[in-house]
């Protein structure tokens, strides 16, 4: 069997990031930038003023003291009248541009007078709540690099800079198949011994959270000619990933399929709990993924292979999760010869993180998935005690301060 970094190495190393498109700048959230954005204007485009005040020349107060003749009013969206001469000041309001002349702004808490005259009671510098032109951006500057993820940060910056369309990389469309007789789809009550679809759901959640297009391909009963039928159905997607089907036994139908289909299989085991049966392959230069079919293990397999590479198809620089390092608070058990990624949540303890197990380990119990903050990496046949450190794979940022829960009295 493969490690978890042999298998992932072998997968990123067959993912390329795909086409590009231009997109309106609202539209941009979430989206990948294909191409660095360079700055066509300065930020701010002219000194302005931090404060509602006045703009004065600091070297008239270079005494310690100044009574000045107000000649004029400039309020943000106008411009000054006329430059700043010696012995004057202008009314000026936040963001409002500087008249030539001006170097400094006294706030108007700071003054006295009528209106007509004011007086500074007290020397002020040079640059005193101005914003210099170009405070914040320089014509020329590369802004942001290719490969960032859009936030809402980005999207004020592109504004601010003019950018009304933006390059992105194409998000790829992920077909999702789950597999078995036992399944009832959702709609449909369970018979005797089926159980409801799952799969379908959380995966396509999870090709969302990665930033992908999720397209359902439905489920599909145990009979190899189906599963190629339906295989069939996600050539005008980008990726194809399955559940269930991927094992040994005698209704483990997937792999031939998609041999069938004409798919290459690169891999196939992988040393880890949950999740070892799992299928990477090419269909037509296509990435296809054989998931378990337990609910965690597709969960979490889908968390350690599909989702770097839906976010390298996506142009993402950074395709891993955070990671962090906690103290265990509860002994936390590796039994077995694999790798475990067990699902913990985690607290602040001091100033790192405590963790503790979400409940049995199971990899059916979906419900612990809900309960994870993150997958704590613990090596074969381990137990780790109490105050030790593990590493943690982070699946939702902890509630900040939240109390670090206590071990039950026996």
């Amino acid at each position: 069997m493969l490690s978890v970094e042999e298998a992932l190495e072998a997968i990123l190393s067959r993912i390329a990031p795909l086409g590009t498109e231009l997109v309106e700048l609202a539209a941009t959230l979430g989206r990948v930038l294909a191409e660095p954005v360079v700055s066509r204007r300065e930020l701010p485009p002219w000194p302005n003023s931090s404060m509602d005040g006045y703009a004065i020349r600091a070297a008239d107060t270079r005494a310690g003291s100044a009574e000045l003749a107000v000649v004029g009013r400039i309020i943000a969206g106008s411009l000054p009248a006329r430059p700043l001469q010696a012995g004057e000041a202008m009314r000026i309001f936040t963001g409002a541009p500087l008249p030539d002349g001006a170097d400094a702004v006294v706030p108007q808490e700071d003054v006295t007078g009528d209106g007509e005259r004011v007086t500074v009671g007290k020397r002020v510098e040079p640059g005193a709540f101005v914003r210099p032109a170009g405070e914040d951006i320089r014509a020329g500057d590369v802004v942001i690099g290719a490969g960032q993820t859009i936030s809402p940060a980005e999207i004020g910056v592109l504004a601010a800079l003019g950018y009304a369309r933006v390059r992105v990389h194409r998000r790829p469309r992920v077909a999702v198949l789950s597999t078995g007789n036992e399944l009832a789809d959702l709609g449909t009550e369970p018979g005797p011994g089926q159980i409801p679809n799952t799969n379908t759901y959380s995966l396509m959640a999870q090709v969302v959270e990665a930033g992908a297009e999720p397209v359902s391909l439905g489920v599909v009963p145990d009979r190899l000619e189906a599963i190629v039928e339906r295989i069939r159905w996600a050539a005008s997607a980008d990726v194809l990933v399955s559940s269930a089907g991927v094992s040994v036994g005698e209704l483990d139908l997937v792999r031939e399929a998609l041999v069938q289909c004409g798919a290459e299989l690169h891999l196939w085991k992988v040393s880890m709990r949950p999740g070892k049966p799992i299928t990477f392959g090419s269909l037509e230069d296509r990435p296809v993924f054989g998931l378990p079919g337990n609910p965690v293990s597709a969960m979490v397999t889908f968390e350690l292979f599909v989702r770097p590479a839906l976010r390298k198809m996506a142009g993402c620089l950074a395709v891993d999760r955070p990671r962090v390092w906690a103290r265990v608070l509860e002994p936390v058990r590796n039994p077995g010869g694999r790798r475990g990624y067990l699902r913990v949540t985690l607290a602040r303890d001091g100033r790192e993180y405590g963790a503790r197990l979400t409940g049995d380990q199971g990899s059916g119990i979906l419900s612990s998935m809900v309960r994870a903050d993150g997958l704590a990496v613990v090596a074969p046949d381990t137990i780790v005690p109490v105050g030790e450190r593990v590493e943690v794979i982070l699946l939702r940022a902890p509630v900040p301060g939240a109390p670090v829960p206590r071990a039950p009295r026996n």
